[in-house]
């Protein structure tokens, strides 16, 4: 069987993203990091959506946290949503770079074929990393900088979310039966989601765009 290394946060797009690779009848390895974010639910999230799939493996990597980030530094504040700037306080320095980087070398060890990614660029937060001209760009750093990549056989990015709005992204969860009451996506990581964050916001706006009823639990 086919094998792919899916970058699994826990939240809406990375879940989405997930049973896409499962629907496509890849042999899914979810990888997940604890990079000191801020919203610690994310992880467990990531276990449960791991565990409603019957994932065999799902690896939690532990690494830095080099702060700069309102996910990363409780120092700073996480906005509420006031129309996105163009690179918000939200962004975490080079997140998919590093991410990326280790699932390409997780990706060489089990000889899978496929990274999936649920970047998005559409309905996101003006991340520099979510865009198609960063994917391209780590896509021929893989192809020249891994062992398989020289021999002809890189490892391809998969980035089934990319152009998709919000509300088209929860329309394929659920074509997919993808558990999205177990995901969590809010930036302040309380108890139930605040629901006024740029990621709360995006993700109501979505649900409500679709005619679907999202099962998380808010403050308001």
């Amino acid at each position: 069987m086919r094998r792919a290394v899916v970058l699994l946060s826990g939240g809406l797009d990375s879940t989405t993203c997930l049973s896409v690779a499962v629907a496509e009848g890849y042999e899914v390895y979810p990888l997940s990091f604890d990079y000191g974010q801020r919203n610690k639910k994310e992880l467990e999230s990531a276990k449960q959506v791991a565990k409603y799939f019957k994932i065999k493996e799902h690896k939690i990597v532990k690494i830095g946290n080099v702060g700069g980030s309102a996910l990363t530094d409780m120092k700073i504040d996480v906005p509420d949503y006031k129309g996105l700037p163009s690179i918000p306080v939200t962004y975490v320095p080079a997140r998919n770079i590093i991410f990326l980087s280790y699932a390409a070398g997780y990706a060489e060890v089990l000889d899978a074929e496929a990274i999936f990614i649920g970047v998005n660029a559409v309905d996101y937060s003006g991340y520099p990393d979510c865009r198609p001209e960063f994917i391209e760009a780590f896509q021929k750093a893989i192809n020249v900088g891994t062992k398989n990549g020289v021999n002809g056989k890189p490892v391809r990015i998969h980035t089934p979310l990319l152009n998709l709005s919000k509300a088209e992204i929860i329309k394929l969860a659920c074509e997919n039966n993808a558990p999205l009451h177990l995901t969590t996506t809010c930036y302040k990581g309380g108890e139930k989601a605040c629901g006024v964050c740029d990621s709360c916001v995006l993700r109501l706006k979505g649900f409500k765009e679709a005619g679907i009823v999202d099962a998380i639990e808010y403050m308001d």
